[in-house]
């Protein structure tokens, strides 16, 4: 008997029989609409091999050299299936979930109804939560799948604009809430408080434990405010600004973010779809607002939006940089900074990627990126990101002066310019096409054992409390 690294681990050879199989398994291409059915049954039974063999190794921190080896290609081996299967099946996959592209479905959604309607395409949203009670270190990375099949999805030119229209579409929890907004002019959302003041709305990060960052828990509340404000009918922009933070280091004083928060990445309460969600949801209707409930599919900047403006003090890391580069006017506090230092992190940051390089140029942006170089906002390399810096006294009145400036124009062009110049910067189809590496991209980096490795040894995780 020939050794594998499967045999070795103490797998046996059924193990290595298993990988033999699911890795010659073909689906047809073109296939048949009346092959979904079988195929999935297929795709099923086949993980529910590799999990079980993958339930008989030690929990993925405690493996030896042979067991982790094992246990990397039990996982890769389960991603190629998925995405062969999803390669000849997208079409049908989709029309299925959309009722024949009749419904639009926030991307989590989707994964949830595809879990119910072919089990062991993605993780069912309880296999998920159950995942959710390890580590990160300890996950084998269940959550790769929805990253396989969003990829797929979206290299389908029809399928993909589709599934970002959809996503640009005001949350159910807005539209409940607004007539108390426009009431109101305030709303305390948790991590997010949004105000209205005369004709502008503004966007607070309240998430003061840790320093105004992003997660999971945050995002919901971050996406609801944006859309109030875009919904607002007397609202003609928004700022977003953070709230003053309790660190002992910064205490009292406004911090704009602090990027994700990786203390809830570490002990795996970060779930992967966090992710998508954001960058299409939240950072999405930054950048280009709302779509209509109509929409056309051949017509994907018939949207509603409005220009928007971010107050950095402190200093805007990872995710906070992030979103700079989808607003219309930064004015920075002096002494300030932002980076993105995905490579400490080991995933990818969001569509910095995309969108850092039309500021700073391509070599610029891979210092940042890749080579974790940190910019002052007084520096020449931030001024196309940094319309103005100002000391900490002067940021009221200059926000002031500049809302002042912008609403006092009437905004009636505001968004056809924004438009005009997207169809050149950043199309739909561009970022589509994006999605298509991204999302299958960063689900393996999520998962990667890499990540747990670069938190403990950039960020001491090991020290930090949920």
């Amino acid at each position: 008997m020939v050794s594998t690294p499967l045999t070795v681990a103490g797998l046996g050879t059924a193990a290595a029989d298993w990988l033999q199989r699911i890795e010659k398994h073909a689906f047809d291409e073109p296939a048949q609409v009346e092959r979904l059915a079988a195929d999935a049954d297929a795709l099923r039974r086949l993980n529910d091999e590799g999990w079980s063999l993958l339930d008989r190794l030690p929990l993925r921190s405690k493996r030896n050299a042979p067991e982790k080896e094992s246990g990397e290609r039990i996982v890769r081996a389960m991603a190629d299936l998925a995405w062969r299967f999803a390669r000849s099946h997208r079409e049908a996959i989709y029309r299925g979930l959309t009722d024949d592209f009749r419904r639009s479905m926030r991307i989590d959604d989707l994964m949830w109804r595809a879990a119910e309607l072919w089990p062991g395409l993605v993780p069912a949203r309880a296999q998920v939560d159950e995942e959710s009670q390890r580590t990160q270190s300890d996950k084998d990375g269940r959550e790769i799948a929805q990253g396989v099949l969003v990829s797929q999805l979206m290299n389908d030119r029809r399928i993909g604009t589709h599934m970002l229209l959809g996503m640009l579409r005001p949350t159910d929890e807005a539209r409940a809430r607004l007539d108390e907004f426009v009431a109101k002019g305030t709303l305390d959302l948790g991590p997010v408080r949004v105000e209205a003041r005369g004709e502008c709305g503004y966007l607070y990060f309240t998430y003061p434990r840790y320093l105004n960052a992003e997660d999971d828990t945050a995002l919901g509340a971050h996406e609801i405010a944006t859309d109030l404000i875009l919904m607002h009918p007397r609202l003609k922009m928004g700022v977003v600004r953070g709230d003053p933070v309790h660190h002992p280091k910064y205490k009292g004083r406004r911090i704009f973010s602090a990027g994700l928060n990786l203390t809830r990445l570490y002990h795996g309460k970060l779930p992967y779809l966090f992710y998508l969600v954001r960058d299409l949801g939240f950072v999405n209707k930054l950048y280009r607002g709302h779509s209509r409930a109509d929409f056309r599919l051949d017509e994907p900047d018939d949207t509603h939006e409005k220009p928007w403006l971010a107050v950095v003090e402190g200093f805007a890391i990872g995710g906070g940089c992030q979103l700079l580069l989808v607003m219309d006017y930064v004015i920075a506090e002096q002494g300030a900074y932002f980076n993105l230092p995905a490579r400490k992190e080991g995933i990818i940051p969001g569509c910095a990627n995309l969108r850092l390089p039309r500021f700073v140029g391509e070599a610029v942006a891979r210092d940042g990126i890749m080579f974790d170089r940190r910019f002052s906002v007084e520096e020449p390399a931030a001024a196309a990101l940094i319309r103005e810096v100002h000391p900490h006294d002067r940021l009221d009145a200059a926000v002031q002066s500049a809302v002042d400036n912008a609403v006092g124009s009437g905004m009636v062009s505001a968004g056809g310019n924004r438009k005009a110049m997207r169809v050149q910067t950043e199309p739909l189809d561009r970022l589509r096409e994006y999605m298509v590496v991204y999302a299958r991209e960063q689900a393996f980096c999520h998962l990667s054992e890499q990540l747990t490795h670069n938190l403990e040894k950039h960020w001491q995780a090991k020290q930090r409390r949920l």
